[in-house]
């Protein structure tokens, strides 16, 4: 008799497939739309010499490259393995998130460097084109930002895009304000300051996402993985004696593998221990996990580390 299908299995499929094709759509709508703004902000800066609107422009431009990137990861991700990749391309999304965090670094530099100059060599702006420039990368940054927002939490490069466009969305607020400074005021030197203050942004925004993409892509702990209190969880498993030779490290931004060996007191419990591992390391977001189970008179320190 051919098996029931299992509705749990097809609605957990289903809710993937949404969510990829939902992740998509965001991706594609964020790159055009910030990338016709970047169009739009760099030629008001251009006219009007505007620092805050060239420097912004310059971070939108970063913006849509690391868009692209991670839109390239995220389909990397989905690719099936291969004979010589047996993971697939999931490592990519590692690679490509910090990939990102240096390209919006490198922007940093070139944002204070102009900014700098342009204090020390002041220039004339037009403070109406500047701000309402900045008011249309207010709504743009807020929309893409709210793209992202619910898928935030499943993936590093979600993540990234996220925080940066809701960096920016905060960045354009700060021009925009440096605009009608300008327009009441006349004092122009506000102009290099915001670009500082974007730099000061972009530098908070990406760090913990610097930090993070550095550590998984050198195959280290991910976030939100305690080793000590996993192993104590996994010890307390009824019938393991002992857990050693653990490590944990990301395949992808989204999933985590890990290589044990384990202490048994009794094999013929070996089955139903596997299973009781198993389904706890998938609840601490372990999905792949590879156990080696042994007796307590083995010694498998010459051949492990």
């Amino acid at each position: 008799m051919k098996p029931e299908p299992d509705p749990h299995s097809h609605h957990h499929h289903h809710h993937h497939t949404h969510t990829l094709t939902s992740l998509n759509r965001a991706f594609l709508w964020g790159i055009s739309l910030n990338a016709g703004f970047v169009l739009v902000e760099f030629a008001v800066g251009l006219w009007y010499g505007s620092m805050g609107l060239l420097s912004d422009a310059g971070h939108n431009l970063s913006d849509v490259a690391s868009l692209l990137l991670a839109m390239l990861a995220f389909r990397l991700a989905q690719a099936h393995a291969t004979p010589r990749y047996t993971y697939g391309y999931k490592k990519s999304t590692v690679l490509i998130s910090l990939l990102n965090s240096v390209i919006l670094l490198i922007a940093v530099g070139v944002i204070v460097a102009e900014s700098v100059g342009r204090m020390l060599h002041p220039e004339s702006v037009v403070g109406g084109a500047i701000a309402w420039t900045a008011g249309i990368g207010v709504l743009v940054n807020g929309f893409t930002a709210w793209l992202f927002l619910k898928d935030k939490e499943r993936d590093l490069n979600v993540k990234g895009a996220y925080l940066h466009m809701a960096a920016d969305a905060l960045v354009s607020v700060g021009v925009l304000v440096s605009g009608v400074v300008i327009s009441w005021t006349g004092w122009t030197l506000i102009d290099p300051i915001v670009g500082l203050a974007v730099a000061g942004v972009i530098v908070a925004s990406v760090w913990s996402l610097t930090r993070d993409s550095l550590r998984l892509s050198l195959d280290g702990v991910p976030a939100g993985i305690d080793i000590p209190e996993l192993t104590r969880q996994m010890t307390a498993v009824p019938g393991v004696q002992a857990v050693h030779h653990i490590h944990v490290w990301a395949l992808s931004t989204t999933e985590n593998a890990l290589t044990a060996h384990i202490v048994l007191a009794d094999f013929s419990e070996q089955e139903r221990i596997k299973h009781d591992l198993k389904t706890l390391l998938q609840v601490s977001g372990i999905p792949h996990a590879t156990l080696e189970f042994e007796t307590e008179s083995e010694h498998c320190a010459d051949f492990c580390d």
